[in-house]
């Protein structure tokens, strides 16, 4: 029998200095559109063997489980406890419970990254410039540079005119390679406010000599005022020079010290492994993902530094757990700890030579995640499935998300969210058998191993997922063609509209701008702000 909580002892729980993993289990649009708990983190049904171990690896943590009031978190204990994690309880009335006891619910992700953006803002009065501002500065030939704190990814979908690529926790580190003049006024951008605010501050922090702003609402409020971004741009920080180096190190040392940085060796982080069933640890290796690849301590976790800050939710499942930052250097890992003190995590550690006591892991490795249990699904491969296809005998059932079906599915595939098969399963049209894919087929297989008790139709798995059949060349579509769901699997950017795309840009930047009001109101953040 799982425990149930209430509200008033979970907002205890939050406020107290223990750990706490606090699942919303609804799918990624579901949690955003309908709304949360400020620090729930979103861990969907639909993927929970694959996210739970890397979010939540202490499996006798305090963990609180929360849903729509429907039940779904009951569905999650059970299986969480099959995977042996020990002290579960699920919210009482779930999150319209939460609401109907005089708590304040948060719409969109990554709220406490983005709040706390906001926050640092107000209290550190970073000066920022607008876009009609700095496009007259263009225009007028004035002494400025463009620093685009996004990741290249980002950046290369569309940036600011004349922007070079710097993600977040790279600024401090290549700033000094990138600006050698300083009368040259520095201008951090974003997609929109977080990342402007964070990147621009960090060079202030550090005490940069030029003038630092950030540009206000980023890449959506340039468009709005109807500018020109540029597509496809591949301008990129240089390798660092030794004298950017040392003028890098010199900066984040004086970060370390007002903020009170703390190294640990790695005999200390050993000790601490050793302990793992009393400390939720998380080794996030702060770096480049490029950089990851070509060598990185094994049992680390690519953790972008900018990106962590932005979306802390992404890599981290337990409050006050025990970030353990990694890179070469120090820079980058003192840089990123100082904003995730400042955000309210109480344990937030540099390990000091992470990179030079251990023979390093090239690659991205896998995650780890709860084995398949059924291994007996039958699959097929590409050729074998256009065959079928051709001959009726089949209908493809696509479970990846609906952005990625919209962009690219096989033909006749139809959409769906696993953790709702059970309901839209008997809706997809045919007799013969379901081949189930996902992009590279790894959700597809847990999907498969669902439908097994679901239906009587013969099911399989495509081999390589929607990956494989495109590596041959065979046909795709795109579109939203064939829906057995509502696409409210995950929160779309304002990008991602075919729509009305500057009503959401406007509908996301008021919506970023209102959140340290409630974050007021709900009283169970820990923002920290540091005087100079």
């Amino acid at each position: 029998m799982t425990k149930e909580i209430s509200p008033k002892e979970l907002r205890s729980w939050l406020l107290d200095n223990h750990e706490l993993a606090l699942v919303d289990v609804r799918e990624e649009g579901v949690f955003g559109a309908d709304g949360h708990l400020l620090f729930a983190i979103c861990l969907p049904m639909s993927r929970l063997e694959l996210d739970i171990l890397s979010l939540i690896p202490r499996k006798s943590v305090r963990m609180v489980l929360c849903d729509g009031g429907d039940g779904l978190a009951k569905k999650a204990a059970d299986k969480l406890r099959a995977w042996g994690y020990s002290d579960i309880s699920i919210l009482s009335g779930g999150v319209p419970g939460w609401a109907a006891a005089g708590n304040v619910i948060f719409r969109g992700v990554n709220v406490p990254s983005k709040a706390f953006g906001e926050f640092i803002e107000i209290e550190s009065g970073t000066p920022n410039i607008s876009a009609v501002e700095l496009k007259e500065a263009m225009d007028n030939g004035e002494n400025i540079v463009v620093l685009d704190s996004r990741p290249f990814n980002e950046y290369i979908r569309m940036n600011i005119p004349s922007g070079i690529d710097c993600p977040g926790a790279e600024l401090v580190y290549r700033v000094f390679d990138l600006v050698n003049d300083e009368k040259q006024k520095i201008i951090v951008n974003c997609a929109g406010r977080t990342r402007s605010i964070i990147g621009a501050q960090s060079l202030i922090n550090a005490g940069v000599p030029n003038q630092v702003v950030a540009l206000r609402n980023g890449t959506m409020g340039w468009a709005l005022e109807g500018f020109p971004l540029e597509i496809g741009s591949d301008r990129t920080f240089p390798k660092i020079s030794p004298k950017g180096m040392e003028s890098a190190l010199d900066y984040a040392d004086r970060v370390a010290k007002r903020f009170g940085i703390e190294e640990i060796t790695m005999d200390l982080l050993q000790t601490w492994q050793k302990q793992k069933n009393i400390k939720s640890l998380f080794l996030l290796d702060v770096r480049n993902p490029d950089e990851y690849e070509e060598g990185h301590l094994p049992g680390s976790i690519s953790a972008p530094g900018g990106q962590l800050v932005q979306a802390t939710d992404k890599w981290a499942g337990v409050l006050k757990g025990y970030l353990i930052l990694i890179d070469d250097n120090g820079v980058r890992a003192t840089m990123t700890a100082s904003w995730l003190k400042q955000m309210g995590w109480p344990n937030v550690f540099v390990l000091r030579n992470a990179l030079n006591e251990f023979e390093l892991e090239k690659g991205f490795p896998q995650l780890p995640r709860i084995v398949l249990e059924n291994e007996s699904i039958v699959s097929i491969n590409p050729q074998s499935l256009s065959n079928s296809l051709n001959q009726g005998l089949v209908t493809v059932v696509d479970v990846a998300t609906s952005l990625e079906y919209k962009a690219s599915h096989i033909p006749g595939a139809w959409w769906t969210i696993r953790s709702r098969l059970e309901e839209t399963l008997p809706s997809i049209p045919g007799n013969g058998g379901l081949v189930f894919t996902s992009s590279d087929g790894t959700l597809a297989a847990y999907a498969a191993a669902d439908a097994l008790s679901l239906t009587d139709r013969d099911i399989k798995l495509l081999e390589g997922g929607t990956d494989s059949w495109r590596s041959m060349s065979f046909p795709e579509k795109s579109g939203f063609e064939n829906m057995a769901d509502i696409n409210n699997d995950i929160q779309y950017k304002a990008y991602d509209h075919d729509d009305n795309v500057e009503i959401h840009m406007e509908e996301y930047l008021s919506w970023e701008t209102g959140l340290v009001e409630q974050v007021e109101r709900d009283g169970t953040a820990h923002f920290k702000y540091f005087p100079s």
